[in-house]
């Protein structure tokens, strides 16, 4: 039986606009497992950024809860939310959000430097094996600015799973990038999710649907589809497609 690594009861989120209430999500109930590959899709305007910001603490929700490891993640201080984003959570974003002015390997270590439990040497040690594995350790000492978008994306996972993360967000990662570099984050993450770390990602994008291994369709902040699906294999790619386009063509996307 799967375990929930983080389990959301009665979410919501709202906004206030011109004098009233935008809601955005309307009494989710979500849970997210260990070691699966979690796909959120949806319409534009959906809340399935909302929703991935909710869960991760990125954003604080209106009302329910969000349970990790016994905690209410809507109700955590400040500093204890700080604490789990730079140990327990991972972050990938459509703009990487790297340091302009720090190398690619000075950008991969600095969160490990702020995660406490850890020393310098473990921290260093564990950014050149990165580098490494995400075929980037040529370029350690480039600025972002001097690296192509899929290298400073694969920069990005390498700074987010720096502290080896019980749970890895991402947010469109590959919405910014060209279809080979789309291929290649898609390949690095489908390969971490391969030796056990858990990922939840929002995409519109079917094809980088098509790793999944658990499908979520969220419509009007609910979630009216969830469909669980093998490991990838790269052989098996188009007829996953096939899929994977009818579930979505039967959600009305």
């Amino acid at each position: 039986m799967k375990k929930a690594i983080i389990s959301a009861k009665g979410l919501c989120k709202s906004f206030a606009h011109n004098g009233g209430q935008v809601h955005i999500l309307t009494g989710m109930d979500i849970d997210i497992y260990e070691g699966d590959f979690t796909v959120i899709m949806g319409a534009s305007g959906s809340g399935k950024s909302t929703t991935l910001y909710a869960l991760s603490g990125m954003d604080r929700a209106t009302g329910g809860q969000v349970l990790y490891n016994g905690d209410d993640i809507v109700r955590m201080s400040e500093k204890k939310l700080s604490a789990l984003r730079h140990g327990d959570f991972g972050f990938i974003f459509q703009q990487m959000h790297l340091v302009s002015n720090l190398s690619l390997y000075e950008n991969i270590t600095v969160p490990g430097y702020l995660n406490k439990s850890r020393s310098a040497a473990d921290t260093e040690r564990s950014a050149k094996e990165l580098m490494e594995k995400m075929g980037i350790a040529h370029i350690a000492s480039h600025l972002p600015g001097q690296c192509s978008g899929g290298e400073q994306q694969r920069c990005a996972i390498a700074r987010a799973v720096i502290n080896e993360p019980k749970l890895l967000f991402a947010d469109e990662p590959t919405g910014a990038l060209n279809k080979k570099n789309t291929t290649e984050v898609l390949d690095l993450l489908t390969e971490l999710n391969r030796k056990g770390q858990s990922i939840l990602m929002v995409t519109h994008d079917a094809r980088a649907a098509c790793r999944a291994t658990r499908l979520i369709y969220i419509e009007d902040g609910r979630v009216i589809g969830d469909l669980d699906l093998p490991p990838y294999e790269q052989h098996e790619e188009k007829s996953r497609e096939t899929q994977i386009g009818a579930w979505l063509a039967s959600m009305e996307w």
